[in-house]
This record gives C-alpha cells, sequence and structure tokens, in this order.
C-alpha cells in the first residue's frame, strides 16, 4: 500500500516536472472551446527582409554606366586604332581620349569592388572603405568579376602605354594586336559574366550573344568617339577618303551583329509579347529599342553623306562646310548611342520578371 503512493506520488511529480516547461512556453489563458475556426493554425508574419542601405544601388549603377562608357571607348578605340587609322596612335587628342577612357573604366571598376561589398552585405555606405568589406567581398561572385575586371584594365594600362610609346610602330605590329584582343575580349566578357544572359536557360547561347552584343555596341560607339574627336576635326582629305569608308562598312557590321544578338537576348530574357508590355523591365527595353531606331536614323543619314558627298569633301581639301553635316550627324548619333548604352546599365541593373 505505501508502495503504491510513493509510485503515484513519483508519477505526479514526473508529470507536472515535464508539464512546467510546456505552460511556461505557452503563456496565457486556456483556448476558448474547439470551433472549425480555432481549429486553424496561427501563422505568425515573416520577419522583413533584409534590404541594402540607400545611396548604395545608385551609385553601383552609376559605376557600372561609368564602366560601360570606358569599356566602349577603349575597345573599339583599340579596333579602329590597330584596323583602320594606325597614324591616330599619335593624335594628342586621340591619345588623351584613350588615356580618359582607360581611367574612367579603372576607376569605375575600384569603385564597383567597394561598392558591391557594401551592397552584398547590406552595409551603409559609410563602410565603403572598411577592411572587412573589401575582404570578404571576393567571396561574393559579382565581387569576384569586379575584382577580374579590375586585374585586366591594369593589364590594359600596358597595352595602353606600349601604343603611347611607340605610336603606329607598336599598333601595327601583331603582339601589340594580339594583346590588345586578348585585354579586350577580357574586359567584354568580364563585363558580362553579372548580367541576365548568366541566368537563362541557354545561357551558352545568352552569354554568347551578349559578347556579340557588347563587342559590336563597343566597336561602334567607341569608333564614333575617335572618328568624332580624331578624324572629323583634322579634316586631311588622304585622311577621310581612307577611313571613313572603312569605318562606314565595320559599322555596318557592327550594327547587324548588334540586332542579331539583341534578338536573341530578347527572347531569352523576357521571351514573350507580354512580357515585354507588361513588365518594367520590357518598358524599358523597348526604350531602349526607339533610342536605338533613332541612332539607325542619325547612322542612315551618315551612310549617305559617305555615299554621295565624301568625294567632294576630298576634293576640296577637307573644306569645312562640306565636313560640316557630317560631325553634325556624327555627333548626333554618339549621343544617341551614349544614351543607349545608359539604358543597358538599366537594364543589367532591373529584374527581367517585373
Amino acid at each position: 500500500m505505501l508502495f503504491r503512493r510513493v509510485a503515484f506520488c513519483a508519477l505526479a511529480l514526473v508529470w507536472l516536472a515535464l508539464a512546467a516547461p510546456a505552460a511556461a512556453a505557452a503563456p496565457g489563458p486556456s483556448p476558448a472551446p474547439s470551433t472549425s475556426a480555432s481549429r486553424e493554425p496561427v501563422v505568425a508574419p515573416p520577419p522583413a527582409a533584409p534590404h541594402d542601405h540607400p545611396g548604395v544601388r545608385p551609385l553601383l549603377t552609376t559605376a557600372k554606366a561609368v564602366g560601360y562608357l570606358g569599356l566602349a571607348v577603349f575597345v573599339g578605340g583599340l579596333a579602329f586604332l590597330a584596323l583602320l587609322w594606325p597614324e591616330g596612335a599619335w593624335d594628342r587628342r586621340v591619345r588623351q581620349l584613350m588615356v580618359a577612357a582607360w581611367a574612367a573604366g579603372t576607376a569605375a571598376a575600384v569603385a564597383g569592388i567597394a561598392l558591391q561589398g557594401v551592397y552584398t552585405a547590406m552595409r551603409p555606405l559609410s563602410d565603403v572603405t572598411s577592411p572587412h568589406v573589401w575582404g570578404t567581398v571576393l567571396d561574393d561572385h559579382p565581387g569576384e568579376v569586379w575584382a577580374v575586371k579590375g586585374l585586366l584594365w591594369v593589364l590594359a594600362s600596358v597595352v595602353l602605354a606600349w601604343a603611347l610609346r611607340a605610336g603606329d610602330r607598336a599598333v601595327r605590329r601583331a603582339p601589340w594586336r594580339v594583346a590588345a584582343l586578348a585585354v579586350a575580349f577580357g574586359l567584354v566578357r568580364t563585363t558580362g559574366m553579372t548580367s541576365h544572359a548568366t541566368g537563362t536557360a541557354r545561357p551558352f547561347l545568352s552569354e554568347t550573344a551578349d559578347v556579340l552584343h557588347l563587342t559590336g555596341a563597343s566597336l561602334w560607339f567607341g569608333g564614333l568617339v575617335i572618328l568624332l574627336l580624331g578624324v572629323l576635326r583634322r579634316r586631311r582629305p588622304e585622311e577621310l577618303a581612307q577611313v571613313v569608308p572603312r569605318y562606314s562598312m565595320l559599322a555596318l557590321g557592327c550594327v547587324l551583329a548588334i540586332a542579331a544578338s539583341g534578338l536573341v537576348l530578347a527572347w531569352q530574357l523576357v521571351g514573350s509579347v507580354s512580357g515585354l508590355l507588361d513588365t518594367s523591365y520590357g518598358r524599358l527595353l523597348l526604350a531602349k529599342l526607339a533610342i536605338f531606331a533613332l541612332v539607325l536614323g542619325a547612322a542612315q543619314r551618315s551612310k549617305r553623306w559617305v555615299g554621295g558627298r565624301l568625294d567632294l569633301a576630298v576634293r576640296r581639301g577637307g573644306d569645312a562646310a562640306t565636313v560640316r553635316p557630317f560631325v553634325y550627324s556624327v555627333a548626333i548619333e554618339t549621343a544617341l548611342l551614349s544614351v543607349v548604352l545608359v539604358a543597358a546599365t538599366l537594364l543589367v541593373t532591373a529584374a527581367p520578371g517585373r
């Protein structure tokens, strides 16, 4: 009898010990009588998603835009000097322009590393110089790409210094051209490694189209800038007769490459007419295409001048009045194409499905 009482008391103490934590974990009044509504589980609201600090994303977008412009002028300038106008390597304005493009690309890459670090870690802009941010940015894929791009700009300085020191003697030689081609391809490829083309259903096709798209845009835009600030400012008849027709053919090839690769990228990223019309990404893409159509209009006007007025300009020794309409057309084409490059930056930072 005593044993039963002791066992009963022991079981009661064990039950109280097990029930006490449950009662402490769920304090409050007992639930109401069971009904169909009360049996539904109560879902707690999800925690607030982390967000980047204000000012970081716009600065990162600006760094990408500056990097795009610097890349286009630098890569297009290298191709223009190597293929069309080696003597331009001695021109003072062209040399200054190439140095400025290299400086812009390098500064954008360095700034991109720091801004990508604070953006990924979701830290305030004041931590942009933090050693911890710079140390951890390489653990993230976009940070690695920015770092590789910075190293490629260091290699680009060697190619640029070589051309500045030896002029057309370097630009005409195969070793310089191979080095310039390797650096240019590396810069174009790393620029596309953080684009939306890497996340499509057919990444190889999209990435190939992205490289072709960036290459065509760089050769076209960089060539326009060199043509406008270098060849046309000198107005030398022999240079006009030799360089302008060749660049016209190069620009035509760039337009075809941009159009074909752009169609592939648009289909891979948007995928439907509704995605093109009902999303902010699609509408931004339409705006880019509208500006691109204006660029093509200015390019067609320039092409007509080359076909009908270039011979007259050469015969008149590069007369300013004869060349001026072509200068205006090229200037408009360059300005509009720069807007297209900025729009491309906004497309890269936007979500395709939204």
